[in-house]
């Protein structure tokens, strides 16, 4: 059984967190459940506000988390507090190092680069915060025309709000098969999948 942690926190976008959760709870509500859960977790496990006020309830602490497999990191003005958390931050990355693959959503590339993990490695974000990547970290290589791209062999970066769903599109097929990233689109009825080459 794995574990797929996403991490939230305040002004995070809704969707960069919501899109991802839906496209890997439904495909694991498909497998009844046996292959995988989704969690969520914040700092201290307490109710945060979102982006326009959604109110937004973790399951868990940064601190007590059952091992995960898997990270999802949104994005959101909010990114700019968490990066200027250095014990989060500091947890982030040991996640981050022990997780199969790690995900960011929109600005959430933004700690990434905040740890160093972007230098020298292409990587996407909402079109308005390239400019906020390049001076956090100066050799990232932008990609602005792509939705997503795999920044390194475990880092995956997806571009502004919505491209977080056709990135969990791509790591759901690349994890656990076509055939349930099929069912999930058809559940869905996300009309982007099979994703444009």
């Amino acid at each position: 059984m794995k574990t797929l942690g996403i991490f939230l926190f305040k002004n995070m976008e809704v969707l960069d967190f919501a899109g991802p959760f839906e496209v890997f709870s439904v495909a694991s509500q498909i497998k009844e459940y046996q292959d995988y859960s989704v969690i969520t977790f914040s700092e201290d496990g307490f109710k945060i506000s979102a982006v326009n006020g959604l109110s937004v309830n973790p399951e868990f602490s940064i601190d007590n988390l059952p091992e995960l497999d898997f990270l999802v990191i949104p994005g959101g003005d909010g990114t700019k507090q968490v990066v200027e958390n250095h014990s989060v931050i500091k947890k982030l990355k040991d996640l981050i190092d022990l997780s199969k693959w790690t995900m960011t959503v929109c600005s959430g590339s933004r700690i990434l680069a905040e740890l160093g993990l972007l230098d020298d490695k292409p990587f996407c974000t909402h079109h308005l915060v390239y400019e906020s990547i390049s001076l956090i970290s100066p050799t990232a290589i932008s990609c602005p025309q792509k939705r997503f791209v795999q920044s390194d062999e475990r880092l995956y970066t997806a571009a502004g709000i919505s491209a977080g769903i056709d990135l969990s599109f791509f790591l759901l097929e690349a994890t656990f098969g076509k055939k349930l990233a099929e069912e999930t689109a058809k559940y869905m009825e996300y009309t982007n999948y099979p994703l444009p080459v």
